[in-house]
């Protein structure tokens, strides 16, 4: 049966590999469970399905359970429901790939060197008056806002470039070049 042909009937002829016999006979079941026709992995299977850790080189599509290389058809988590592997073979058979779903964000992450940050134009100022070294009262006279103002602004500098004092947040913006001092 060709690929294409197996991809239409929903029934596969699937090799399952896995480094250990007793992961290898859970993913034969769950192959089996689905109707598929389990095969040795010389016997031309449409798809194979391992454990992320054994692999053979094949002509057919694989799809791997927690592997960290992407050069797999497919991959999913470690922990992927029976229903998602099944799914995974069904698709990779018809050449599309398979990937685990992005975790969605919630909040806010600690920013990194490459992430761009944006800072107001106020903020500038008063990353700038850091960088000479002025008291939050010096900047507040400098900048003719109240030092509860700059408070509040030093505060969201901290937060966006991820730093935990007023030098760190310097430096900081000097490597980003966010401004000059």
């Amino acid at each position: 049966m060709s690929s294409a042909a197996a991809g239409l009937s929903n029934r596969l002829r699937v090799a399952v590999l896995a480094s250990d016999a007793g992961v290898e006979g859970r993913l034969a079941a769950l192959v089996a469970q689905f109707g598929h026709e389990l095969v040795e992995a010389g016997a031309s299977p449409d798809a194979c399905l391992t454990d992320g850790t054994a692999f053979v080189a094949l002509s057919a599509p694989v799809v791997a359970l927690g592997a960290a290389v992407e050069d797999f058809a497919g991959i999913l988590p470690p922990d992927a429901s029976p229903i998602q592997i099944d799914a995974a073979l069904q698709a990779v058979v018809v050449g599309l790939t398979v990937r685990p779903a992005q975790r969605p964000h919630h909040g806010f992450e600690p920013m990194t060197e490459e992430t761009a940050v944006v800072l107001t134009p106020r903020e500038i100022e008063v990353l700038a008056a850091l960088g000479k070294g002025l008291s939050n009262k010096a900047v507040a006279r400098q900048l003719g806002i109240s030092p509860h103002t700059v408070k509040f602004h030093v505060e969201s500098l901290f937060r966006k470039l991820g730093a935990g004092s007023r030098a760190e947040a310097v430096v900081k913006g000097l490597k980003q070049q966010i401004c000059e001092f």
